[in-house]
């Protein structure tokens, strides 16, 4: 069974950069009748708060994404440690003293004999005495993880190529001997990333990892963790990040498009999935209203090689598409919540949504039709044609054919058509020379408003 996860770090909200990851594994799993798996990465103590880790699963619920199954990376520690004793009794894992100064001096070095900057291996020669004499002046060492490049001798690396068959990219190779052997623990001793991450893709029998293509270095690296622990690697797929509209990548920190700052503003979920799925692929970007419809244009090769810029504008354009199409019943309960309850409810929705780009501005409609008094938005040349208007309201209560009915009269009676037929009646009832249709209008506001607007 195809198994896939996400696995964000609750250091901050995820935006709309961490959601394309999050719905193209959950697309994928729905497609190929698979599980899901939320994996918090919460190694960093320090920077994980349960907060985030809340607010995650809110997002994510929001969003339609449900988990098969959680896990929390911080209560797995035995696990890592247990996986550490055992690279480090095989030679695979090795202590390094250097600091982040001596380490950028060899590199600067390396690089002015034009050789690749990469780590070499210098901590494999340390005799017992020069370790002692640096944890006497309180260094601590970091991990790192003896690379497969060599024959017999590490110091005498030879191309060592891994390949993959990336389900979004194609045919990959990553040469080891290209890189440096990777830090996995700390000098404090907290875990960086990548080892608890393929321990827990064994673990948890995750068969495809379906990430950024930001990883696809990593995933070099990964591959010979995975193959030293005598586990076959899943398969990959590294999809196309998204940036701002400016280039630059999003960011957590900044609460760059955060998911919940987009659910507070009033997006549709399903605004927020089509452009975070669709956008930088091959598909055109559609306002889909439902999963099931996303899905028909989801495919995991359609995405780009190249970034894919998210422009707010266009989340907006296919969040009114949503909008306009929406049933009352699917937004009655927000509406309550907005203060639009009661018997003209229903008829208020479906004079609105056609001018409205999210659900949340049907109240600034609805108050305006509420409120008790007029508005001052009639020109004074204007003033005495709406003081006549009066005398042409149709009789009894207003339907949906008032409004034409009240304005051929007038037209036959003043003489006036178009613009300055109609634009004076919406400005003395609306206080603005756009909106709804004046038509739906016209019984919501009733004879009693109508009256006292228009002879104001």
């Amino acid at each position: 069974m195809i198994k896939v996860r996400f696995a964000p770090s609750p250091t901050g909200y995820i935006h709309i950069g961490n959601t394309r990851i999050a719905l193209f594994n959950w697309l994928f799993a729905k497609a190929e009748q698979g599980k899901y798996v939320l994996r918090f990465d919460d190694t960093d103590i320090e920077r994980s708060k349960q907060e985030y880790i809340d607010g995650i699963g809110i997002d994510l619920d929001w969003l339609g994404i449900k988990p098969d199954e959680i896990y929390y990376q911080s209560k797995r520690f035995d696990r890592y440690n247990d996986v550490v004793e055992k690279l480090k009794q095989q030679g695979l894992l090795y202590p390094c003293y250097e600091t982040q100064e001596e380490l950028e001096r060899r590199r600067k070095i390396r690089l002015s004999r034009k050789l690749p900057p990469i780590y070499g291996r210098e901590s494999l020669k340390l005799e017992p005495e020069e370790i002692k004499a640096f944890e006497a002046e309180g260094r601590k060492p970091h991990w790192r993880f003896k690379l497969p490049n060599f024959d017999t001798d590490p110091f005498k690396t030879r191309r060592t190529d891994v390949h993959w068959n990336d389900v979004v990219r194609g045919p990959q190779t990553i040469d080891l001997a290209s890189m440096s052997d990777p830090i996995l623990i700390r000098e404090d001793g907290s875990y960086l990333y990548t080892l608890p991450s393929v321990v827990d893709d064994i673990d948890m029998g995750i068969t495809h990892i379906i990430r950024g293509d930001d990883h696809v270095t990593n995933t070099g690296v990964q591959i010979a963790i995975f193959e030293a622990l005598g586990a076959h690697a899943p398969t990959f797929g590294h999809i196309n990040l998204l940036t701002t509209i400016s280039g630059e990548g999003l960011s957590k920190r900044k609460g760059d498009l955060s998911i919940r700052s987009l659910r507070e503003e009033g997006f549709e979920p399903m605004a927020v999935e089509s452009l975070a799925v669709l956008i930088g692929t091959s598909e055109n970007v559609t306002a889909c209203r439902t999963q099931e419809e996303l899905l028909e244009h989801f495919d995991l090769a359609s995405a780009s090689k190249s970034s894919a810029k998210f422009d707010p504008a266009d989340l907006l354009t296919l969040n009114k598409h949503i909008v306009h199409l929406l049933e009352f019943d699917e937004v009655k309960a927000r509406l309550e919540k907005l203060g639009i309850a009661g018997k003209d409810a229903s008829p208020f929705w479906y004079a609105v949504r056609g001018n409205i780009d999210k659900v949340n501005e049907a109240k600034f409609w609805w108050e305006r039709l509420e409120k008790d008094g007029s508005f001052n938005a009639v020109s004074e040349e204007d003033r005495d044609y709406v003081h006549q208007s009066v005398s042409y309201l149709p009789e009894g209560e207003f339907n949906e054919t008032s409004w034409k009915s009240w304005t051929e009269a007038l037209k036959k009676a003043t003489g006036r058509k178009g613009r300055a037929l109609f634009m004076p009646l919406r400005q003395a009832l609306t206080g603005l020379d756009h909106g709804p249709e004046m038509a739906a209008l016209l019984p919501l506001l009733g004879k009693t408003k109508t009256l006292k607007r228009l002879k104001a």
